[in-house]
């Protein structure tokens, strides 16, 4: 989340809690209240799992609520830019060359990482990048009173409170500063930005010291990250994202995520690669982040798992056109979009399409699957090309 502009892989973590939540009164008698109470109880519980009440007292002691940690949370911001805008942006020069230059430094790292878990240098890479500059801007808040706070209060205790407790452990395991540690309002640690349920899990000690250290040690950040990747469901040796030339005469309708053909599928309908060869074999979504006059792409079974990292299509989308181009792949052909939508024109059309019965989740100005979805809908009934980009022409038809 530092350095970012949106939420990170945390909001799919969020909203789930927050569902689950909503299913489980029992759970939100384990926040709010005094918080030395609730801080208490923290202890109490971290004991029971088999943690040291020392590890709790020095991790919980000096815990106190931060009033920036509410703020952030209440205020996210939400994600509009274009992925042309945003895909600009983010994949600048000095991160292409710094990309360049710690995959050829941490080369011998890079080669273990993909040896034990399939998951390549540039795709680790990236995502280093995006995250914190490679390990320059990893957030300021501290960590434990980030946690503490957002487990306290009730908006999603278990997603946090689970959080917590894992911070315990990684003090106990000396991996962790209550009073030094620090990363983004969401509690996320390291060059990578994880959780420390899934720093436990996953993490990895890549430069031999007997400790997992993702705030200054490289190698334990590549290393965790790729077991991480793999945990989500990368599969070793296949493509994720690859640039493609689209016909002007394609059936925009069978475009977008989750509708899939086979990659000869796709070239017999006159999609060509613009680096590399299209995988016959392998099913494939056709992305076009701007509609047919923009960026197109072919998204692999691997592309899902960027997914699952962070919800959001622009940043992942983004994130994996990234990982091509430090694997050698040209920048993309940004084409001539039609153009979009502002702010106001977007909740306008939110609310017309939810007004015909479309589920478009909250009226909140963004291009999310549900919006673009409804609007390929729409295009079609209306005779238009389907291409789910809403463009004014669009919105006055309605």
């Amino acid at each position: 989340m530092t350095g970012r502009i949106l939420p990170s892989k945390l909001f799919a973590a969020a909203a789930l809690a927050s569902f689950t939540l909503a299913a489980s009164p029992a759970a939100a008698q384990q926040c709010g209240g005094d918080f030395r109470q609730f801080l208490a109880g923290v202890k109490q519980e971290a004991v029971s799992k088999g943690l040291s009440a020392k590890a709790a007292d020095q991790t919980l002691s000096g815990a106190q609520i931060d009033r920036k940690v509410l703020s952030r949370d209440r205020a996210q911001g939400v994600f509009k830019m274009t992925f042309l805008d945003f895909s600009k942006r983010v994949i600048s020069g000095y991160r292409m060359k710094n990309g360049a230059a710690n995959m050829k430094k941490y080369a011998s790292v890079f080669d273990r990482t993909e040896r034990e878990y399939g998951v390549p240098a540039p795709v680790i890479t990236a995502f280093w990048a995006l995250e914190t500059d490679f390990g320059a801007v990893q957030g300021d808040f501290n960590t434990v009173n980030a946690l503490a706070t957002l487990a306290h209060d009730c908006r999603r205790p278990e997603l946090f409170r689970p959080q917590l407790i894992a911070a315990i452990e990684m003090v106990q395991h000396g991996d962790l500063d209550p009073r030094r540690t620090t990363g983004a309002w969401a509690g996320e640690i390291g060059m990578v930005q994880m959780l420390p349920e899934d720093i436990i899990k996953f993490g990895k000690d890549g430069d031999g010291d007997g400790h997992v250290r993702l705030k200054k040690s490289a190698p334990d950040a590549i290393l965790t990250a790729g077991a991480f990747i793999n945990h989500l469901g990368w599969t070793a040796g296949q493509p994720w994202l690859q640039e493609v030339i689209v016909p002007k005469n394609l059936n925009w309708a069978e475009t977008g995520l989750g509708k899939t053909k086979s990659g000869s599928d796709w070239a017999a309908l006159g999609v060509k690669s613009r680096w590399g060869q299209i995988s016959g074999n392998l099913p494939a979504s056709l992305l076009l982040p701007q509609g047919r006059k923009g960026p197109a792409f072919l998204a692999y079974p691997n592309y899902n798992i960027y997914l699952e990292w962070n919800q959001s299509f622009i940043y992942t989308t983004s994130a994996a056109y990234f990982a091509t181009r430090l694997a050698g792949a040209p920048r993309y052909n940004a084409g001539n979009p039609d153009q979009g939508l502002n702010d106001a024109q977007m909740k306008q059309l939110q609310t017309k399409l939810r007004n015909m019965g479309y589920d478009v989740g909250k009226i909140d100005g963004i291009l999310g699957s549900g919006t673009r979805g409804a609007v390929q809908a729409v295009q079609q009934k209306l005779g238009m090309q389907a291409d789910a980009w809403p463009t004014p022409a669009l919105l006055n038809k309605l």
